[in-house]
């Protein structure tokens, strides 16, 4: 837990930005300099990461990456990858080695379909709403302290995603999370307009209905910049679901300070990752 207590005591809270329900506190710390890897989207837009089923029959918990660049890939847990046989979300975050060949685990997000679309993944654009991502980095630590890897609880987030679908009234025909966005493309775009990073900015605080849900950081200002959108698409989604039983909207610059101190105390495990360093 070196590198979050580290973190901690180096960043700082920007001015937060507000929009209905939504309160973003930025963190902000000095330009650690370009990043030695590149994003899952762009490594798949230029050709330079291949994702493919594990097989001609396919294997829903697992894809096949081939890395075929000598740079590192960041791919970012809860990332959507579509296509194949069906869509799936990565379950962990993890850097992958230039000129690697690996099995990655991933989710299906995507019920209703077991056919192909395409040979290929590619990128989704988006990462599950933030209380399923929650949810699933829960079960897979579980899975990890049992020694079952990392994997998830795939009925949990079928159930999740069926039963927002009903609440936001999206109908999917394959029960894809994909149409749970896309139903919502309007309102999640009044959220983006609302919203925008800052200079030295490298993470965010969450807050939805006067509540703190949620932090994300990266090492570098260009990652986050690259992921920002991303992210605010995928709480304000769930600031949507919640909209309705919204009493309180705003939090004290307080509620931050003291919701990053808290990190200081809370314990820690670390496991091996799948690709360079540590989860």
């Amino acid at each position: 837990m070196t590198a979050v207590h580290e973190f901690v005591a180096n960043v700082k809270l920007g001015r937060k930005q507000c929009h209905s329900n939504m309160v973003l506190c930025p963190l902000l710390m000095s330009d650690a300099g370009e990043p030695g890897y590149m994003m899952l989207e762009e490594a798949l837009a230029q050709g330079a990461v291949e994702i493919t089923e594990v097989s001609k029959g396919g294997s829903v918990p697992d894809l096949e990456l081939i890395n075929k660049s000598a740079r590192k890939v960041l791919i970012v847990d809860g990332e959507e990858l579509v296509g194949a046989k069906q869509n799936r979300i990565v379950n962990a975050t993890f850097l992958i080695a230039g000129n690697t060949e690996i099995i990655i685990p991933v989710s299906c997000v995507e019920q209703g379909r077991w056919s192909y679309r395409s040979q290929k993944f590619a990128s989704g654009e988006k990462v599950m709403p933030a209380i399923m991502r929650l949810k699933n980095q829960r079960a897979v630590a579980m899975n990890l302290k049992e020694g079952a890897g990392y994997r998830s609880d795939q009925g949990m987030i079928w159930n999740d995603l069926a039963l927002k679908s009903e609440r936001m009234a999206v109908h999917s025909e394959t029960g894809a999370m994909a149409d749970l966005f896309e139903g919502q493309r309007g309102r999640l775009g009044e959220y983006l307009k609302a919203f925008r990073p800052v200079e030295c900015q490298v993470g965010v605080v969450f807050a939805v209905n006067g509540r703190i849900v949620g932090l994300e950081c990266f090492g570098h200002q260009q990652t986050f910049a690259k992921f920002f959108q991303k992210l605010v698409r995928s709480y304000a989604l769930d600031a949507l679901d919640w909209l309705e039983g919204a009493k309180e909207t705003q939090i004290r610059d307080e509620d931050g300070r003291r919701f990053l101190e808290g990190l200081r105390s809370v314990p820690g495990k670390s496991y091996p990752s799948l690709g360079l360093g540590e989860n």
